[in-house]
Order: C-alpha cells, then structure tokens, then sequence
C-alpha cells in the first residue's frame, strides 16, 4: 500500500509515515462500521454514555502526549494545542451526558384534531458518519463532529487531514481502550483520493466535512450521487466590531488574540474590524502598541500549509495598494512564520477583505457609527463568527443578533466556540448545519415520529371512504370554533 509521511512544518522532520488508504480500503472501512454501528446503536443509551466518558478519561490522562504529538504536526506552541484539547474533551463530556435527554423518546401534544391519538418523537441513529477533518485544529474541530456523531449512536469513519494524520490515528487508538469489542471509530489515512472514496460511499449516512468552501462544493457533489446529507463547516472572513462606548484595551487585546493566536489559521477567527470614528484612534494606539509585543515563532507556531504562503503573501500586497502599514507587510511573509500584519484604509473590494487570509493578518476601517460597521460586516459572502465590542448590553445584542453570522461574541473573542450548549456553524460561503449542542446531536439524528390512535372519536370518522357530510360539517364547525376568531 502506498505510504505519505507527515512532517513538522517547522524543522521539516518527518513526525510518521501512514498509509494512503485506497478505495478498497475505506470501503473494508465502512463496511466494519456498519456492522459495528449496529452494535453501539443498540446499546442502552447509559452504556453508551458509560464508554464515552471512559473515552474522555482516556484523553485526559494523556493530555499531555495528544499536544505534544499535535505541536509536532501543526508546529503550534504546546499551550495552545493543550489549550484545543481541554476544548474537545467538554465537548465529549457534555455529548455523552445529554444525548439521551436531547434524543430520546418523548411524547408531544397531538391539539385537538388529535384528541384521540398519541404521540411520540425519538431521535434514531443515521448508522455510520464519514467526518472530514481539518489541519488547523486537528482534535477540536473534527471532535466536534465525531464526539456528538458517537453519542447520538452513530459509528464514525474519520478521515484527518493528510497534514496532520497522525493525531486523528491516535484519536481513534485511545478510542479503543474504552470500546474494545467492535471498531465504533475508525480513523483512515491519505490524500484527497480517500476523503472522496469516503464521501461517495452509499453506506454512509451522513458526511461532517469542515475545510474550504471551495473543496466543500466537490464533497457535496460526491454525495449528491447517493443523496447523502452533508454538513459543511467551511471558512470564515469575521468581522469585529468596536463600538463607541467600547473598553478600548479589552478590545484591542482580544481583536490582536482572535486575528493572531494560531498563526490566524482560525475559520472563526478575526480577519476584519471595523472601528466607529469617534474612538479609531485610541483604539488604534492600543493596537499598535499591543502588536509588537507578539512575536512568530514564540506567540504563536508556523503557517501549517506551505501554499497558504502565497495566499496570504497576495492578499499583503494587495492590500498595500490601497491601504496604510500599520505592522508588518510584504516582508512579513517569511516560511515558514508570517509575523503580524496591520493594515489599515483598505479598499472593501481587495482580496485581504472580501476573500480568507488565513494567516496573521488584519485589516480594520473607521465607520461613522456602528450601523456602518454592522452594514460593512455584512457584506460578506462569508457568514461564520463575529465579535462586538460595546459596554451597552441592550446595543451589542441588537448589533450580534443583527450580524449574518451563525455565532457572534460580545466583549470576548471565540467564546462561543468553547460553550458545549451553543451550536456551531455559519451560513452563505461558510457553510451550513450545525455542530456542538442540541443542533449538534440532531445532526447526526433522523427524527422518528411515531403516532398512536387510542379510541375512536363517535361520529368522527375521517380517515374513511365510509365518512359522511355529517362527519365533514361537524369538523367545518370544530375548526371554525378553533380557529376562526380573528384576535385583535
């Protein structure tokens, strides 16, 4: 079988070597996740939540380990990967002990129509999730998917990115310390010809794919053969917005953090900001200042894809055209770290505006006020994160409710990301469905409806060929008594 190995982006060394699973290979894949998927799905849903705590026991003790082995395939510093981790093990906590209240078995009011009937609604297992990973958060980001796709009673199928390979293999090893009896998660290695053989698999029943929209549009169409469901979790150009009223030094720090923490390699992360005029300038000072004290290579690791160097390198000096250098610029870009770059005035129409940098990079515009701000963060084809900064609470919620995101943070940066109730995902070229919380269980869910007759209504037979004009005028009279008072 062939081979790839996986290098640290830093130093070049090779971290491991694993195999480009072929299409024969996913499909044995899939096939032993059906089977075993039928296993786990019947399991009581306390036994399925008994192993998946078991799991995130597992993941805690080596915590340290899992970073280490993640700094080495991403180059991040260790406190950040650590930082991931701690992330996806709440996830896993909470996943497992609110599946079955999410999912189980309830019933629902039938109305009066109804008054005869019971009813039912359970959320039933899709059988085996093919998740899609990403490099830039290598445990975070896939765990998202993969620990609700388990605990909603799903197998998983995991393919990582053929950057960071050997993260999603160990993922999948400690897995098995806590199931051991059937191969519930299962990790496959390779390049873009596995992640296709997996998508286009008829046996699957769902795809979680997170990456670019560009790559999300060619999964789509590989499962639009088998009309299997996908959800996509795709790229993000965020807006922050600081309005007038705004603490300026929580501000900046939080925009320089969100815009800079992970080399900027963040779908959520901060790529815009947009700063009301009557503040710009000391909002402007404090960034500045605060920016030199961040350093590539010690703040944060390398740009973990060598061709995202162009990129980032292209939407610089672009922006340099037609804006002011407030940090950094064309000589920042240095593979393989790119230091900070600031860069204010730039026009809406450039690529570092209306396209994903992702990379350490930020452009920010003064607006008269923060309608103009609202209305320029708008105006984006992406729809994934954002940020409001405002010390009036009724004003930067109207303002997030407002932002044609999917999650938006008020005075803090990201922090949706790390609440396991909130759901994730983003809308336009970001995406859609929905992973973490509730949405994130149904995702991975068909909804099973199931109703009940109890008695018979006398004289209300409608269901019938038997029914008569009697029956239809005495259910003329019920609905018109119902529904048909107009409120005023």
């Amino acid at each position: 079988m062939a081979g790839f190995e996986s290098l640290d982006p830093v130093s070049g060394a090779v971290v491991g070597r694993h195999p480009d699973h072929a299409a024969d290979a996913v499909r044995d894949a899939v096939g032993q996740a059906e089977e075993a998927g039928r296993w786990w799905a019947g399991l009581a849903p306390a036994e399925r939540r008994r192993r998946l705590l078991d799991y995130k026991a597992v993941l805690a003790r080596h915590l340290r380990d899992l970073a280490d082995l993640v700094r080495q395939e991403t180059g991040k510093p260790t406190g950040d990967a650590t930082l991931e981790i701690v992330l996806a093990i709440t996830h896993l906590d909470w996943a497992a002990r609110n599946a079955h209240k999410v999912l189980g078995r309830r019933r629902v009011n039938t109305g009066m129509i109804g008054l005869n009937l019971t009813a039912t609604l359970e959320y039933l297992p899709l059988g085996v999730v093919a998740v899609i990973g990403p490099w830039n958060y290598p445990v975070f980001t896939p765990m998202g998917s993969i620990s609700y796709a388990l605990a909603a009673g799903n197998a998983v199928v995991f393919k990582p990115s053929e950057l960071t390979p050997g993260i999603g293999v160990r993922l999948a090893e400690l897995f098995r310390e806590s199931v051991p009896e059937q191969p519930v998660f299962q990790t496959v290695t390779g390049l873009g010809g596995t992640g296709a053989a997996l998508a286009a698999d008829p046996r699957v029943g769902k795809v979680a794919f997170t990456g670019s929209t560009a790559t999300a549009k060619r999964v789509m169409a590989a499962c639009a053969a088998n009309l299997t469901p996908i959800v996509a979790e795709c790229g993000g150009k965020d807006a922050f917005i600081v309005d007038a009223d705004a603490d300026l030094a929580k501000a900046a720090d939080a925009c320089l953090w969100g815009a800079m923490s992970n080399a900027g390699q963040t779908c959520a992360g901060v790529e815009r900001v947009y700063v009301v005029e009557a503040v710009y300038e000391s909002f402007m000072r404090e960034l500045s200042t605060r920016v030199t004290k961040v350093k590539a290579g010690q703040d944060y690791g390398p740009i973990t894809m060598p061709g995202q160097l162009d990129i980032i390198k292209r939407h610089i000096d672009d922006a340099t055209k037609s804006g002011k250098i407030v940090t950094g610029g064309t000589d920042s870009v240095h593979p393989p770290y790119v230091d900070p770059v600031i860069i204010e005035d730039v026009h809406e129409d450039s690529p570092a505006v209306r396209e994903e940098t992702f990379g350490p990079t930020i452009t920010v515009r003064r607006t008269r006020d923060a309608q103009e701000a609202l209305e320029l963060a708008n105006a984006s084809a992406y729809g994934l994160g954002g940020t409001v900064f405002s010390r009036d609470t009724r004003r930067a919620t109207e303002l997030a409710r407002m932002m044609r995101t999917g999650m938006t943070a008020i005075n803090s940066v990201i922090s949706f990301a790390g609440i396991p109730a909130l759901p994730f995902g983003g809308v336009g070229d970001s995406g859609f469905g929905r992973i973490h919380g509730a949405d994130g269980l149904r995702e991975f869910a068909r909804a099973k409806a199931i109703s009940r007759q109890r008695f018979a209504l006398p004289g209300m037979n409608l269901t019938s060929f038997s029914r008569g004009p009697g029956e239809l005028e005495r259910l003329i009279k019920l609905v018109t008594f119902l529904h048909g008072r107009r409120k005023r």
